[in-house]
């Protein structure tokens, strides 16, 4: 999968992509992530990406213009017979990104187009470009770089071979919709504070894998 990001901060990325699974993942080519300065697209020699917004009202909006170029670039850059993309705008007013939507576009597409927002948003004109609006969650936040990290670490683990094992992505929390993963415990099986003494539960350390697995049913928590 690859994914294109437009942003106007495109260092904001180069911590958490060149680290744990998912700078591995690139290594191994189960993914490819280019981030673009959306400045590039711009003609003034300030390179001016925002303006005042019509009717009055506080803060900038992005400008269509730049944007509208940029998309129209990246797509003839990309476009080949295998290639399906989605133009995706982390947004506020979008809808929830959910593990079952992650699943979902990690079966369909093979580039998504990350479009981050910065001050009051991007003027409306440039959703007739874009193919979904994506919230991360109801709160505001000042772009949408984080969101964008978000999508790309909640897509690239459902990758096949990017967790190492593939059943790690099956039975976790979210896979199927309401539900979440049950309680998980590791060494050392006593742990005690302060004369508080916590155990591992005994049918974990039974080695009946039957009764495990009955046991995880059993607890599994919801949302």
């Amino acid at each position: 999968m690859n994914f294109h990001i437009i942003t106007i901060f495109p260092e904001i990325f180069d911590s958490y992509f060149n680290e744990s699974i998912i700078k591995r993942a690139q290594k191994e080519g189960a993914v490819s992530i280019n981030v673009y300065n959306l400045r590039d697209w711009t003609n003034d020699k300030h390179k001016k990406v925002d303006d005042t917004p019509y009717g009055g009202g506080a803060g900038m909006l992005m400008k269509v213009e730049p944007l509208y170029k940029t998309l129209r670039d990246l797509e003839s850059r990309i476009k080949n017979q295998k290639s399906k993309i989605l133009k995706v705008l982390l947004s506020a007013q979008g809808k929830k990104w959910t593990q079952q939507k992650a699943q979902s576009y990690s079966k369909k597409y093979t580039d998504i187009i990350l479009v981050c927002g910065r001050y009051e948003g991007f003027d409306e004109r440039v959703l007739e470009f874009i193919d979904e609006e994506i919230s991360i969650g109801d709160y505001v936040l000042t772009g949408g770089e984080i969101p964008a990290m978000i999508l790309v670490d909640s897509l690239t683990r459902l990758l096949p071979g990017v967790l190492g094992n593939d059943e790690s992505s099956v039975d976790e929390s979210h896979s199927i919709e309401g539900e979440l993963e049950y309680p998980q415990y590791t060494r050392p099986e006593i742990f005690e504070v302060n004369g508080k003494i916590s155990k591992v539960p005994d049918v974990l350390l039974s080695g009946n894998h039957a009764e495990i697995k009955k046991w995880r049913e059993e607890n599994k928590k919801t949302s």
